[in-house]
């Protein structure tokens, strides 16, 4: 009796395969698949050459690199003063420094990261200037 409400070992295994399953169709569909998110008409064209990202927050991760742009890349710590971290976005603070990395992108990957953030809807993509002088991108809440 108490068996019919408790699965096996081959009920346990069926729900976590059927739960991963779903996690992947979530991540698929929120970071690769062309649905799920439609640009607004006036984005910038983004220019054909390398372009320098600052992360701050969850591309901070290899892994999550990896994921939305095939590939992790080579990441240097660097820090943005005058802005403070809150949450997922960085907002002005004159006494603040906020700690993250640096990567180079391609055209095609800069892209990607535009759709991972919902460019446009999410998030905008502005420049900024590191504390040792180079402009990069960074994505900040709209």
């Amino acid at each position: 009796m108490i068996k019919q409400y408790f699965p096996g070992l081959r009920g346990w295994l069926a729900l976590f395969s059927g739960l991963t399953g779903l996690c992947l169709l979530v991540v698929w569909f929120n970071w690769f698949s062309p649905y799920g998110y439609t640009p607004p008409d006036d984005l910038p064209v983004i220019e054909e050459r390398s372009h320098q990202v600052f992360a701050f927050g969850t591309l901070k991760s290899p892994w999550v690199r990896w994921l939305v742009m095939g590939r992790a890349g080579t990441a240097e710590q660097a820090s943005l003063s005058g802005k403070r971290r809150e949450g997922l976005n960085i907002v002005p603070d004159p006494e603040a420094v906020t700690e993250g990395y640096v990567f180079e992108v391609s055209a095609r990957e800069l892209a990607r990261l535009d759709h991972y953030e919902r460019l446009g809807v999410r998030y905008e993509r502005v420049k900024m200037s590191l504390d040792d002088g180079r402009e990069v991108w960074v994505y900040r809440r709209l």
